[in-house]
């Protein structure tokens, strides 16, 4: 089992991992810790965020809207590749979703189908959203996918996980497409080049 990283060893390690960083507010401390713990973590979420424009984007994702409220992930990677940290701790971005998936990326194996939401996904994963449409047409940038790759390495390799344990939230929560554009197996590809 494993505890979060501390929001100064995620900055670094997120730097040390060659991406631009930029600190939203007091991200520090933004989280949603009074709803329920976080961690033990297991591993990494990657979502597209339905929003078009980096500013309303990271913004949305700090605030969150009505009925969920933010912060919506950890960081959020927009279309020029800078990873902005908009919260730390307990996020509302994974939700309910299947304990069969969590036990595979948990042993590190190929994941079952999600067919379930019975499991607080908010507690056991790093959060990523990254500003795309979601349609399947709007373009993911070549700084962006970097950018998604090396935020999940930077997570992975600093608890020893591999690419395993980065998941999309479309194999996690029955129902959703996200993130749509690319494929996860190719990012978790791309993720266990980086590790080794």
């Amino acid at each position: 089992m494993a505890p979060p990283m501390s929001a100064d060893r995620l900055l670094d390690a997120l730097r040390d991992e060659g991406l631009a960083v930029v600190e939203v507010g007091d991200w520090r401390h933004h989280n949603r810790n009074h709803k329920g713990p976080w961690g033990p973590v297991h591993g990494v979420m990657i979502h597209h965020t339905v929003t078009r424009g980096a500013e309303r984007t990271v913004e949305l994702c700090r605030d969150g809207y009505p009925g969920l409220p933010g912060p919506l992930c950890h960081g959020v990677i927009t279309k020029d590749g800078r990873v902005h940290l908009v919260g730390h701790g307990r996020a509302n971005h994974a939700g309910a979703g299947d304990d069969d998936v969590l036990r595979a990326v948990i042993a590190e194996r190929a994941l079952p189908p999600d067919n379930e939401a019975n499991t607080d996904g908010n507690r056991h994963f790093y959060g990523f959203e990254c500003e795309n449409l979601g349609d399947g047409e709007d373009p993911w940038p070549e700084a962006q996918l970097s950018a998604v790759e090396r935020a999940a390495a930077a997570i992975c390799r600093h608890h020893g996980w591999t690419e395993r344990s980065v998941i999309g939230h479309l194999e996690w929560q029955p129902g959703k497409i996200d993130p749509r554009g690319f494929t996860m197996d190719r990012m978790r590809q791309r993720i266990r080049e980086r590790l080794t």
